[in-house]
């Protein structure tokens, strides 16, 4: 598993709690959630690298 970079990441309490509700619903943990969400953004607008398309 390649290494992951960690950063703070300040957020509406109110938003944290809905993303841990849907990552809840999908068996994910939050940090896996935004992953999978940033991913997903990145790969619909078309800026998503061909060389990190092994994570999904």
């Amino acid at each position: 598993m390649a290494k992951k970079k960690s950063f703070l990441l300040r957020i509406d309490p109110e938003l944290y709690d809905q993303v841990q509700r849907w990552a809840d619903d999908e068996f994910r943990s939050v940090n896996g959630q935004i992953e999978f969400l940033l991913r997903d953004a990145l790969r619909r607008s078309g800026r998503k690298s061909e060389k990190n398309n092994s994570s999904d």
